[in-house]
């Protein structure tokens, strides 16, 4: 089971990518980005860079990626899980208005 919950990214050149862990996004940090020059973009790499080594927790290094893929637009957006729809609709069916 990964870390994290995945990340679609939706690279410039029209690949993508699903992330869940530190490596991965070390990885899609690789790929084709608007501005690879950007600081929020600078910043995501040295952070999962630490968090590789042991230097920087994971979760900070990972939302800094979330931010700079948000950022740059290329996230995309996924749907909700099986598993959270069937969610919802219990909730729905257990809050509906009773007569």
């Amino acid at each position: 089971m990964s870390r994290f919950l995945p990340l679609t990214i939706r690279f410039v050149n029209g690949g993508t990518m699903v992330v869940t862990s530190i490596a991965e996004a070390r990885k899609a940090l690789g790929g084709t980005w608007k501005n690879k020059d950007a600081p929020a973009y600078l910043q995501a790499v040295a952070l999962v860079d630490d968090a590789v080594n042991g230097i920087c927790r994971p979760a900070v290094a990972f939302a800094a990626f979330r931010k700079v893929a948000a950022e740059q637009g290329l996230l995309k957006r996924s749907d909700p899980s099986a598993a959270l729809t069937m969610l919802d609709e219990l909730w729905e069916d257990g809050n509906a208005p009773r007569s």
